[in-house]
């Protein structure tokens, strides 16, 4: 089993359900979804570029996937995720943009702000004595030779190579879209999300999910609510 902390809205937001739909999965619940066409993606194309975003559901990584350490139980984990929960106070992004990520689309804020990167970092150093090291095979999987050497670093000490500095918060909404496909992609992304996009959004919580075996779907097991925020 792999544990991971991750940023999601509540099961409830808007947001949520409508990211859930358009993957064609419910991390929350489990369930599954059928998809269908919308504009000129068809069902088929939608389910392809979806496939490797749903089994993760929608979420956006604060500290990657990870096997608990020998010395640790579920338990404990999840007494530490909910004090860090209660002390850590809700905070909003001013705006949420759909980005491009090399070949995929990810919802991400319009900035950098400082107040998510220290977010993020808090919770990579926090959660660290609970995860267990890396095997070899995990490590190679990342192809570590071809990280910079800051990627590496982060890769080796803290177990995923796009932490603290090179944290990028993004909530993906697609796997590897081929290049003539990604303007009819973004086109329709934009039509879908159009509530949402320009927005604000409330950072409100903090979800760990779990993997029951290697390459199952991840699933949420709790999410908690950042100090001041509602469940």
């Amino acid at each position: 089993m792999r544990y991971a902390l991750y940023f999601t809205p509540p099961h409830d937001d808007p947001l949520t359900i409508l990211a859930s739909r358009w993957l064609g999965r419910d991390a929350f619940s489990g369930g599954s979804s059928e998809l269908r066409s919308i504009g000129d993606l068809a069902a088929e194309d939608l389910r392809h570029i979806t496939e490797e975003p749903r089994r993760y559901g929608f979420h956006a990584t604060l500290k990657a996937p990870f096997e608990l350490a020998s010395s640790v139980n579920e338990r404990d984990l999840m007494d530490v995720a909910t004090e860090f929960a209660a002390r850590t106070p809700a905070f909003s992004l001013p705006e949420l943009v759909l980005g491009q990520l090399g070949r995929f689309f990810a919802l991400v804020p319009g900035d950098l702000y400082p107040q998510l990167q220290a977010f993020s970092a808090d919770v990579v150093r926090s959660f660290e004595p609970f995860r267990a090291a890396l095997s070899e095979a995990d490590i190679a999987r990342r192809k570590p030779e071809q990280l910079d050497a800051e990627h590496r670093a982060n890769l080796l000490r803290w177990g995923y190579p796009y932490v603290m500095e090179q944290f990028r918060f993004h909530m993906t909404l697609t796997g590897q879209v081929e290049a003539e496909r990604q303007a009819s992609v973004a086109a329709v992304l934009r039509q879908t999300f159009a509530d949402h996009i320009g927005r604000p959004l409330l950072i409100s919580g903090l979800a760990v999910f779990v993997e029951e075996t290697r390459g199952a779907p991840f699933t949420v097991r709790s999410w908690l609510p950042l100090g001041h925020a509602q469940s």
